[in-house]
């Protein structure tokens, strides 16, 4: 049998800093993640309690696809549209 390298050895000896900086999430970035997940599991949730009535459920499952988007769009650009707003404005001044 040959042997495979899929990865080479990461030094993680600082726990999970070390593991949250390898798969590239910052303590933003996970609170952000977080959420996210939270707001997909009320998203599925929505979508698990719809009634038999076609228009109830037609709007209660359009409120829950929507709010599963709002949830994927976070997860995947959270950090990013959330990084604007911790910018201080000392940073951000024009220089004289």
């Amino acid at each position: 049998m040959r042997d495979f390298v899929l990865a080479g050895p990461i030094d993680m000896s600082e726990g999970f800093t070390d593991f949250f900086g390898t798969i590239g999430l910052t303590g933003a970035g996970l609170v952000t993640k977080g959420i996210a997940a939270v707001i997909a599991v009320i998203a599925v949730r929505m979508l698990f309690q719809l009634n038999s009535d076609p228009k109830t459920a037609m709007r209660k499952g359009s409120m829950a696809v929507g709010t599963l988007f709002i949830a994927v769009l976070l997860a995947l650009y959270g950090p990013t549209l959330f990084s604007t707003v911790t910018k201080s404005p000392a940073a951000t001044a024009p220089k004289n």
